[in-house]
């Protein structure tokens, strides 16, 4: 009658594809060391020290943190950020950040007041 066998079949039912509304938020005080993956945007408040890849959005709230390469559709930066970007769309730097380092986008927008030291490509699709 009760088997845990049904539960494993149910469990591996489960899909893996993300919701389109589906948004991560890394809090303020949250440190990750190490690499992170997303599929959905995700919206970094803390810290995170290492690589990031993106399938969708990445936005860097005013008191966040990323050192580290990162690889996304696009981007919204308003606080730190240090290492390598790949955008494959628009990169948007607010003006308050301060960003150190190489980017390759397609679009880029850079507001009056942003700190942005290192190299820029932009590339056609």
């Amino acid at each position: 009658m009760f088997s845990s066998k049904n539960k494993t079949e149910e469990k591996s039912n489960i899909s893996a594809i993300p919701s389109p509304n589906a948004f991560n938020t890394l809090a303020v005080g949250t440190v990750i060391e190490g690499n992170v993956s997303s599929a959905s945007d995700i919206r970094v408040d803390g810290s995170i020290f290492g690589n990031l890849t993106c399938d969708s959005k990445v936005i860097i709230g005013p008191s966040g943190i990323i050192e580290g390469n990162v690889t996304c559709a696009s981007a919204h930066i308003e606080g730190k950020y240090k290492g390598k970007l790949t955008v494959g769309d628009v990169l948007n730097i607010r003006e308050n950040a301060v960003v150190t380092g190489d980017i390759i986008t397609q679009k880029l927008i850079v507001q009056a007041g942003a700190s942005f030291n290192g190299s820029c490509i932009m590339k056609n699709k």
